[in-house]
């Protein structure tokens, strides 16, 4: 697995969206955002970019 790097974002588009996540992962995110000094909306948009970086190529399923 590809090791998670931040690279610069500062001259990316952004939009506003609002989304659900658990409470247990914000609490993750929050700790790792204190630890790291960074935004918890940088710490969340870098996740979601190396998951779908990282994804294979079998289609998503919905576990029942």
């Amino acid at each position: 697995m590809k090791n998670f790097e931040l690279p610069n974002i500062e001259d990316e588009q952004t939009v506003l969206k609002t989304i659900r996540i658990k409470l247990a992962t914000l609490k993750k995110v929050e700790e790792v955002s204190k630890e790291s000094n960074l935004s918890i909306n940088r710490i969340i948009n870098e996740c979601i970019e190396f998951a779908l970086n990282n994804l294979n190529d079998t289609p998503l399923k919905k576990n029942k």
